[in-house]
């Protein structure tokens, strides 16, 4: 089912938890959209959370994953398969874990170099 501008007028100041193309999730408040969508929140990672007030988010809606309605009666539980951790901890584990996709990206990238396939960006230009 798409999300339509009626679906998102009933989530309109209520508190909302967003998942990304790029594997971040926001949780904060709805207060505005248009067609692509604004959202207020603070991240959380998976495994561990920090919340991290972030002020506003201007979210495109092609980059929005999933979008969900946060139960407030459950709100102060953390969510299942999460624990609460300290800022620094989550930033450290969050930049060690994109290093590692990085550097496992890298060396997919070389073996398919090897075997004559080009990735973006990887050919010559040729004038």
């Amino acid at each position: 089912m798409f999300t339509t501008a009626a679906q998102l007028l009933d989530l309109t100041d209520k508190k909302l938890m967003v998942a990304l193309r790029d594997g971040r999730k926001l949780i904060g408040v709805l207060r505005s959209w248009d067609q692509f969508g604004g959202r207020y929140g603070a991240a959380r990672r998976e495994g561990l959370y920090a919340d991290i007030p972030r002020g506003i988010f201007l979210v495109r809606g092609e980059n929005v994953l999933l979008l969900g309605e946060i139960d407030l009666d459950k709100d102060d539980e953390p969510p299942a398969g999460y624990d609460l951790a300290e800022v620094e901890l989550v930033q450290k584990l969050a930049k060690e874990k994109k290093e590692a996709e990085k550097a496992k990206s890298k060396v997919r990238i070389g073996k398919l170099n090897k075997i004559g396939f080009e990735g973006e960006h990887m050919g010559d230009i040729l004038l």
